[in-house]
């Protein structure tokens, strides 16, 4: 089975934060888990390099435009190692590959007959590069994310023709009700289209920097037909001499944050119908990472920079924090004193305290060779149907839940050896079978857990594993290990992090 999940693509007006690493983050950990249950895994991030807010920053900034996009596209790709994404493929559109692909796809929609040529007037964010309705306003005619002062604009543009798809997305919302997930988002997508959809601006005649139209060179399009059509296009070359559509095409999984809602959940699945494609088989829209009451944003200047928090704590600690601190698609409040707590009690006490013991005992009572024993009964209904329960949420994108799921685990391991008392057993020469029994459990209760938190801790879990002598990352039930492997002794894996001089 095939696959597909995207992250939207970052605007390149300003360098990445941590509010994009999130998006990317949890993409990642989809395709990794999706690769541990045997998927044919295609994983795309990228840039938007077009469109008015690049122009205007790069205008600001005395550059060009493309030297402002290849400038920050640069950056958003160097973050993608340092915090541990797996992506297939980096789509930038200034790409002349997307272009072409783009002006194929724009033509088709305009030989269908989808796309007419009228005047708009209305209120434009430049910061969002879009035109707002009346009922999606701010006080004053402010833009409600931004906070800035609306432009009423008057342009000849040309349109696509959003409101003949009307009914057509109302039945979509009746006969897939997790088409966009979680619900509240739904809700949201379902109250904008029953509340009458009107067409949209499909071009901007002002507009410097973006692709013009296949069908009329004096008009450049507006630049998020040309953003949404990258899920599409970079299956197109993403591989050389390889066309991938076929086999990844519809999306699984388009993640993104839900200040975009309205372009993907609305106006994308009638874009595609209108070039004769299928639209995706699921969204998955989440929250924002607050700092204090707001969304962490550039242009607020509130950011918590992913690259210093990775310094400090480690690429794992922030993915593990990012997705248990805020429950995935609602808006969370984070912290640097928030990530220093979970760090501390999660972390190098739950989880590498609990690792440490474990591998200590194995080596100190048993030589490093975890003994062959039998499931203990009363462990056994805890991780009874764990890896089903944890790939059903994170089929539903519920990454907070998943993850508990799986701390669930570490927990009772932990009560588990205070329950059993090992260090107590060794010196019980009457019984050695119970001893092998508990070390057994703890062993492969331990190897268990760490392939559910693989796709959370990609890095810990690895040297973990390794370090139980398990070789393959597929998931695994408590029991499907007989034991008789060798262990060796590992480092504190999250060791205490000393406060910054």
């Amino acid at each position: 089975m095939s696959y597909y999940v995207t992250t939207p693509i970052y605007y390149v007006n300003a360098e990445p934060h941590l509010g994009h690493a999130y998006s990317t983050m949890a993409a990642d950990v989809l395709a990794r888990h999706m690769r541990q249950r045997g998927e044919d895994v295609f994983f795309l991030t990228g840039t938007d390099e077009h469109g008015e807010p690049i122009e205007n920053a790069a205008e600001r900034e005395g550059v060009t435009p493309q030297e402002l996009a290849d400038r920050n596209a640069a950056k958003f790709e160097e973050l993608l190692p340092i915090i541990d994404v797996t992506n297939d493929f980096f789509i930038r559109t200034s790409d002349p590959r997307h272009a072409e692909k783009v002006a194929e796809i724009m033509q088709r929609v305009y030989d269908n007959g989808w796309v007419t040529k009228g005047t708009y007037e209305g209120w434009y964010c430049p910061r969002c590069a879009d035109f707002k309705t009346e009922r999606e306003l701010g006080p004053g005619n402010t833009c409600p994310i931004h906070e800035i002062a609306l432009e009423q604009e008057r342009e000849e543009n040309w349109f696509f023709r959003l409101s003949a798809f009307q009914e057509r997305l109302e039945k979509l919302y009746e006969e897939r009700p997790d088409f966009v997930i979680p619900e509240v988002r739904r809700n949201e997508a379902v109250a904008f289209i029953k509340g009458g959809l009107e067409d949209v601006s499909l071009s901007r005649p002002k507009l410097k920097w973006g692709m013009p139209l296949p069908w009329d060179s004096d008009q450049r399009m507006y630049v998020w037909f040309d953003a949404l059509l990258n899920y599409v296009t970079a299956l197109g070359f993403a591989r050389e001499g390889e066309d991938l559509t076929e086999r990844y095409w519809p999306a699984d999984m388009h993640l993104m944050a839900k200040e975009i809602l309205k372009f993907h959940a609305v106006i994308w699945p009638a874009l595609l119908w209108a070039a004769d494609l299928e639209p995706p088989k699921r969204m998955a829209i989440h929250g924002f990472l607050l700092m204090g009451e707001k969304k962490m944003s550039k242009s607020l200047g509130n950011v918590l920079d992913p690259f210093e928090v990775i310094d400090r704590f480690g690429s794992d600690a922030l993915r593990f924090y990012c997705f248990r601190e805020v429950s995935f698609g609602q808006d969370g409040s984070i912290s640097t004193a928030g990530f220093e707590s979970r760090y501390e009690t999660e972390l190098a006490n739950d989880f590498g305290n609990l690792a440490s013991r474990v591998l200590a005992m194995v080596d100190r009572y048993r030589a490093g060779v975890v003994p062959k024993a039998a499931i203990d009964a009363v462990l056994e209904e805890d991780f009874e149907g764990v890896v089903e329960r944890f790939s059903e949420l994170l089929d539903r994108a519920e990454l907070t839940q998943a993850l508990e799921e799986a701390w669930k685990l570490v927990r009772r391991l932990n009560r588990y050896v205070e329950e059993t008392k090992p260090w107590e057993l060794a010196k019980d020469e009457a019984d050695p079978e119970r001893l092998d029994e508990v070390l057994y459990n703890l062993a492969e209760g331990l190897r268990v857990t760490t392939l559910l938190l693989v796709p959370y801790l990609p890095r810990s879990a690895d040297q973990l594993l390794g370090a139980l002598g398990e070789e393959s990352r597929a998931l695994a039930e408590l029991g499907s290990h007989p034991g008789g492997q060798k262990v060796e002794r590992v480092p504190p894996l999250f060791p205490k992090i000393e406060p910054p001089a």
